[in-house]
């Protein structure tokens, strides 16, 4: 059992209460949403959506574009960059997805999309992004601040799903959404509990520690929570974490598994599994698993049995988020701090 003293000794900033309000953050999210009118933006002639962000604010348009992908007609492209993709034009919707409001990327990205008269949305909680969005005419949808990026998924997901309902380039997730609200309130009871014994998210941190986790999942339905996973890994565990998808992973860097074998044991293999996996895929990852056998440390198999495929994507990421909170504290580190990150940007704000 990890005793109170301890989470408050090494987790200064309560990243655990953050943790804890996930389920309500969704809640005020879809109402954010909700009462957002889409009326300025008209949606036909839309040929593409070119969604701008980077890090924990890019992250809900990459699960919205995942979990879209078979119905949606319309093209979804995730943007990380300063610039545009050649194609976004008149016919293009540029969502602008910064949560401090001042990602310089994603900054950049927005000017050139009002250069190109993309039709904009954003969403953030203030900064130049909102400055910018009141000055051009732009919706742009105000969500709370106060939180790191990476804490805002519910915020930056949910509220797009709900816009996107609006915009009629989805049906409607009520059910979904309401789903993913009650599993997670009721894996809270779980992830709260501080003995190893009864709590899956603290027995999964003490086989990650000390060792190198690589996160494996299928392209079609996991491939962003394999995302969220290690992400969540290295800003808040402190700890490198690599991963891959099938079947790409298949044609190269199956074969890397056989040399540097001091590296190879020190692994823990993560499968992120789902039952709307393509069978041949299914069937990839059980014949790949006796080449790891040979190697690595140990192999987790790890999935989900919530009703929608909504409900299933957010149990494994929620899961992965207080596994990785917790690797924080076995760490000793404070989760919260992305010292890297702060030192990055104040060398860049040097160079102008």
């Amino acid at each position: 059992m990890i005793q109170s003293r301890i989470l408050k000794k090494y987790d200064k900033q309560d990243m655990y209460s953050v943790l804890y309000d996930f389920p309500v953050q969704i809640c005020n999210a879809v109402d954010i949403a909700g009462k957002v009118n889409v009326g300025k933006l008209k949606t036909a002639g839309i040929n593409n959506i070119v969604i701008n962000g980077l890090g924990g604010s890019a992250i809900g348009g990459d699960l919205l574009r995942s979990y879209t992908a078979k119905e949606i007609s319309v093209p979804v492209y995730i943007n990380r960059n300063y610039s545009l993709p050649a194609f976004a034009k008149k016919d293009t919707l540029a969502i602008i997805s910064s949560y401090s409001g001042n990602t310089e990327e994603t900054v950049a990205a927005f000017k050139e999309a009002l250069a190109r008269k993309c039709k904009i949305l954003c969403i953030t909680s203030g900064g130049t992004v909102e400055k910018l969005a009141k000055k051009n005419g732009c919706l742009v949808v105000k969500i709370p601040g106060g939180l790191q990026p990476r804490c805002a998924l519910g915020y930056s997901f949910f509220t797009l799903l709900v816009l996107f309902t609006k915009l009629k380039f989805i049906s409607d997730k009520s059910a979904e959404i309401n789903d993913v609200i009650i599993n997670l309130e009721q894996a809270l009871t779980e992830y709260t509990n501080t003995a190893f014994a009864d709590n899956e998210a603290l027995r999964i941190a003490a086989t990650l520690k000390d060792k190198l986790p690589v996160i494996y999942s299928s392209v079609d339905v996991m491939d962003v929570v394999n995302l969220r996973w290690r992400g969540q890994i290295s800003e808040n565990a402190k700890i490198l974490a690599y991963g891959n998808l099938y079947p790409e992973m298949n044609h190269n860097e199956l074969v890397g598994w056989k040399l540097n074998e001091d590296i190879l044991k020190k692994i823990v293999v993560v499968y992120l599994e789902d039952k709307d996996d393509n069978k041949r895929i299914q069937m990839r990852m059980k014949i790949t698993e006796k080449v790891y056998k040979k190697y690595a440390s140990n192999i987790l198999h790890l999935n989900s049995d919530c009703r929608s495929g909504l409900g299933r994507i957010f149990d494994l990421i929620y899961l992965g988020d207080w596994v990785s909170y917790y690797l924080a504290i076995l760490n000793e580190v404070n989760p919260t701090p992305v010292d890297a990150i702060s030192y990055l940007k104040n060398e860049l704000e040097k160079v102008k």
